[in-house]
């Protein structure tokens, strides 16, 4: 009895939480050849939320995984203190940071450039946490190894620790991807020309800028939900390996 509840709860959380996406299909569905596409200049937005999410992936994996090697790894002072700091960043909500962020970038010079936009997205706490967490738990013995042949942290860290980490890193990238695929506030505010904006900026912006009906908006958000999807299905097996092989190395020291 119990499992034929557990079943029936499940499938009615499925149905609830793809409800809105099937509507979505299903008025996307209905409209006439081209209609999402008349006018609007979906491509250009696109290829904008292309660069910025692919540019900001590798910059991000990047970064964490480097800090993260050099939190889990590497003995200097103020180490434990620097990472608790890192971690405190967690607690301040993101719309705090946007004012001081368009600011810095206004006194640059920076704004409604590809450069402003990136610069300040190519560092996630969150990614290092996890790097963090997956290296504290890999074993040593390789290392150790490769350090009695004169291999120094850099050779170390490229050769023998990304190599064991790609599970990991594949994580934090589908993450990332995800994140700044759907990033809407930030290139608000840094992106203001219309020809700039990127992927969910522009489809907000339908309806007040185009003439669209509603199955060429279901349409547009139809293609822009499509990447992630197609991207999680295809990198479900890493996503689930990174995750795991992360919780377990939750139990390193700070």
């Amino acid at each position: 009895m119990r499992r034929r509840f557990a079943w029936a709860f499940a499938l009615l959380l499925a149905v609830v939480v793809l409800a809105p996406f099937i509507y979505m299909a299903a008025t996307a569905l209905t409209a006439p050849p081209g209609a999402s596409r008349a006018d609007l200049p979906l491509g250009r937005f696109a290829l904008t939320s292309a660069i910025f999410s692919l540019v900001v992936v590798a910059g991000q994996v990047g970064t964490s995984a480097t800090a993260a090697y050099a939190f889990a790894r590497l003995r200097f002072a103020g180490r434990d203190r620097l990472f608790l700091a890192y971690l405190s960043a967690l607690a301040v909500p993101a719309i705090v940071l946007v004012l001081p962020r368009f600011l810095f970038l206004d006194a640059l010079g920076w704004l409604d450039t590809y450069g402003g936009l990136i610069s300040t997205e190519l560092v996630s706490v969150t990614g290092i946490f996890l790097l963090r967490q997956f290296f504290g738990a890999l074993p040593r013995d390789l290392e150790d190894a490769a350090r009695l042949e004169g291999a120094g942290e850099w050779t170390i860290f490229r050769r023998v620790v990304v190599p064991q980490a790609r599970p990991a890193l594949a994580t934090v990238a589908l993450l990332a991807f995800a994140e700044q695929w759907r990033s809407f506030l930030w290139p608000l505010v840094a992106m203001r020309a219309s020809d700039h904006q990127v992927l969910e900026v522009g489809i907000a912006n339908l309806q007040g800028l185009y003439r669209v009906s509603w199955p060429g908006e279901m349409a547009a958000a139809a293609a822009a939900v499509a990447p992630v999807a197609i991207l999680y299905v295809v990198a479900r097996r890493y996503f689930s390996g990174g995750i795991e092989m992360t919780r377990t190395g939750s139990s390193a020291p700070i």
